[in-house]
């Protein structure tokens, strides 16, 4: 059996220009090998709430399987799925579950949800989950990949073929449309995606704060120019600060350091 790459990895969050609450969460699990952005939407900061609990939720269930592999599940496993696959796939729904129980319950929370992207290291590679339209890319040799697929309005528009020029895309008036969140309803898809990493990879996991005002040949810019982790996830926050700051901006880059 392969061990596992060996990463380090960074994040950072900002407010941004024109938000006055950071809604969203971010959280590095060197223990666990995971690493995960959500970024929560909802009136009265109830999305920092949401955000919030996804993060605390995927935490308490890695520790909790960790500490007792034995311990019983609150979803079945998928046996056409691995154990590690399995296990980030139900903190995910689990922590949907809660959100949605929760807006159910306060009035003042109704309408709650929140995103998530996470990457789990495993023997395989680096398993990647997410719901939403936060993203992972992947930068290797000088190059950029997106390795997720926005659940968004906009995006279903562009695969069906009905918006294709980038102007066409910047004018389109329901961009901030999310066809697929945590909180939404009592159960959710998860989406995952393997990837076989190489040395020197580096991880980007981003709100779309990041991906939104940033362009992808903006974010490769910046990860081309500064090999620090620190600094580049410095510079990526100030880069989509530089294009107005809409929203907020949270970041985390996860580099492969070896593997195997």
């Amino acid at each position: 059996m392969a061990s596992r790459a060996r990463v380090i990895a960074l994040g950072e969050t900002d407010v941004g220009k024109k938000r006055s609450v950071n809604e969203d969460s971010f959280m590095i699990l060197d223990d666990h090998l995971l690493y995960v952005v959500a970024d929560g939407m909802g009136g009265h900061a109830s999305g920092e709430v949401a955000s919030r609990m996804a993060i605390e939720t995927l935490r308490d269930f890695f520790a909790a399987t960790a500490d007792d592999p034995e311990a019983t599940w609150p979803y079945k496993m998928d046996q056409s799925r691995g154990y590690e696959e399995n296990r980030l796939i139900t903190s995910i729904k689990l922590a949907n579950l809660r959100i949605f129980e929760a807006a159910q319950r306060d009035p003042a929370l109704h309408g709650m949800g929140t995103t998530v992207v996470s990457i789990l290291v495993i023997d395989e590679g680096v398993l990647i989950a997410h719901v939403g339209d936060s993203r992972v890319y992947r930068f290797r040799n000088n190059h950029l990949d997106l390795l997720t697929e926005d659940h968004s309005l906009v995006n279903d528009y562009i695969k069906m073929g009905r918006l294709s020029s980038p102007e066409e895309i910047e004018n389109f008036p329901h961009k901030n449309i999310i066809l697929r969140a945590l909180g939404m309803k009592e159960t959710v898809l998860v989406d995952t995606f393997l990837d076989k990493p190489q040395p020197g990879d580096i991880y980007v996991l981003c709100s779309d704060g990041l991906a939104g005002p940033a362009s992808d040949d903006e974010i490769l810019e910046v990860l081309r120019q500064h090999s620090d982790l620190k600094t580049a996830t410095q510079k990526l926050i100030q880069k989509a600060n530089d294009n107005g700051g809409p929203d907020n901006i949270t970041c985390i880059l996860a580099k492969v350091m070896g593997v195997g």
